[in-house]
């Protein structure tokens, strides 16, 4: 378990924090100390996400955001540091997806994809780099990928595409930021349950069974697995590690099971 004060006095901003793993990562980041500033497209949602954390005593606001427009990421952003005075994390977990064999993939899919999850982290980057630069505990970025972006992802191409597109963002900001005292890494979920990721894409479709086989562990991961890791790559505990993609996935990168 991590000490109560592990995130005592930083401030984190959060995209698609409403919900999901982002919601979790919010949460956690909160009991830990954190103040958090959740940003999402969707105002109910953020509505319901604030009620609930400040109701848990955690330090929480919400900015309503979308993350495929550059300039109002950098309002979401200057906003949060004129209410918090500092910006000291940045989550980039805002993502977009379906099942779609790519030869039926039309291009505004593709650049919907695109466009949430990888302009998206880059534009969440470039608007918080000079406050992160300024952070006292040292700037931490994650962002929230899979390895299915590094080996393919058949019937997401565009989303494979945008992820492994996001690696190679993450670990040239983190040569290039390094010495500003950033630190940029990625986390890769395996096929996480009580997320509507893995309903949409593996229940619906009937691949639910199939993905717990594939996993080493033989079973489906849960939102505080990935919350777990986004805590230890933001905290000193990881003050040494950057540009790292760590695999939070049951050991699915490991294992090969046919359809």
């Amino acid at each position: 378990m991590f000490k109560a004060d592990t995130l005592e006095g930083r401030v984190a901003f959060i995209t698609g924090g409403a919900s999901g793993i982002g919601m979790e990562i919010a949460e956690m980041y909160g009991r830990l100390g954190a103040t958090v500033m959740l940003a999402s497209r969707n105002q109910e949602r953020l509505d319901a996400a604030v009620s609930i954390m400040a109701g848990q005593g955690i330090k929480v606001a919400a900015t309503r955001t979308d993350v495929r427009d550059y300039d109002d990421v950098k309002s979401a952003i200057d906003k949060t540091v004129k209410q918090f005075g500092a910006l000291d994390i940045l989550v980039n977990n805002a993502a977009g997806n379906f099942h779609c064999p790519t030869a039926e993939l039309s291009p505004n899919g593709w650049r919907t994809v695109i466009d949430i999850d990888l302009n998206g982290t880059f534009y969440g980057c470039h608007a918080a780099y000079e406050h992160l630069k300024r952070s006292s505990f040292g700037g931490s970025i994650i962002s929230i990928i899979t390895m299915l972006g590094v080996s393919g992802w058949p019937g997401a191409a565009h989303a494979a595409a945008a992820k492994s597109g996001i690696l190679a963002l993450s670990r040239t900001l983190a040569v290039e930021w390094g010495e500003d005292n950033i630190r940029v890494n990625t986390i890769s979920p395996g096929p996480i349950g009580d997320t509507e990721g893995v309903r949409r894409m593996y229940q619906e479709t009937g691949r639910e069974e199939l993905e717990r086989k594939k996993t080493a562990l033989g079973h489906l991961g849960r939102k505080a697995d990935i919350a777990n890791a986004a805590v230890y790559l933001a905290s000193d505990l990881a003050s040494y590690v950057t540009g790292e993609n760590m695999v939070v996935d049951g050991g699915r990168w490991l294992k090969y099971v046919a359809a």
